[in-house]
């Protein structure tokens, strides 16, 4: 089963050093949370193929700087990096960002698909609070292929709008703005966001439910473009 991990913020300059310093952190916990799933990692690469990748700092640190040479505007858009794992047979996990930058409409991000057998046991909430706690999010998501495809038909979600999926992360001025009585297990972060607990794999109408509550609360409102903060 395909299940996708995700981030969103606004404009947060940062410098190579720092960045480094988030994946460093998202990689080791990652590693902790689904040892299955990256016994080795590589990179990939715009263009060409990828090639093998130790996740330790200066190898993180180096691949950024390049990254950042590479494109002339990165301090505006923010410095692209992607690396995929391999484990133990059925598992693969892939994360990939764009941070860093200053842009006004495209937002800031970082993903984490994870592969894994249809049985087996995967800590998504885990990964997802690890994320809201390393890269400090405007909002975030837990979804699959049929929990995305939901909400699009059935409630009008676009890519970019803010949402949540089976589990999500609202920053805390969108988390003041949960209204009462929501279908939901709430779980307040360091720094004053919380999770949602929203439905189980399979349950995608629970999602649209939540997700459609949490818009008309204003929860789930986008940010003000052009953008000048990272979080609502």
């Amino acid at each position: 089963m395909r299940r996708v991990v995700r981030g969103f913020w606004g404009p947060r300059p940062e410098s190579a050093e720092a960045l480094a310093d988030r994946w460093q952190r998202t990689l080791d916990g990652l590693a902790e949370l689904v040892p299955q799933a990256a016994d080795a990692w590589s990179q990939v690469h715009g263009n060409g193929p990828a090639t093998a990748f130790t996740p330790e700092g200066k190898a993180l640190l180096d691949a950024l700087r390049a990254a950042q040479s590479a494109v002339d505007w990165s301090d505006l858009t923010g410095t692209g990096l992607r690396l995929v794992g391999t484990g133990t047979p059925g598992w693969e996990a892939e994360v990939s960002g764009l941070a860093g930058g200053a842009p006004e409409f495209l937002l800031q991000s970082l993903a984490i698909v994870l592969h894994a057998p249809d049985a087996a046991v995967v800590p998504e909430e885990d990964v997802l609070a690890l994320l809201a706690r390393v890269w400090e999010p405007d909002f975030g998501d837990v979804s699959d292929d049929d929990v995305l495809d939901a909400l699009e038909d059935e409630a009008g979600y676009a890519v970019g709008d803010p949402v949540v999926g089976r589990t999500g992360y609202l920053s805390p001025a969108r988390a003041a703005l949960v209204p009462d009585g929501l279908e939901a297990v709430r779980q307040e972060l360091p720094g004053g966001g919380e999770l949602l607990s929203i439905a189980a794999p399979g349950d995608s109408a629970a999602v649209v439910r939540a997700y459609e509550r949490l818009r008309e609360a204003g929860a789930l409102a986008p940010l003000p473009r052009p953008m000048d903060r990272p979080v609502l």
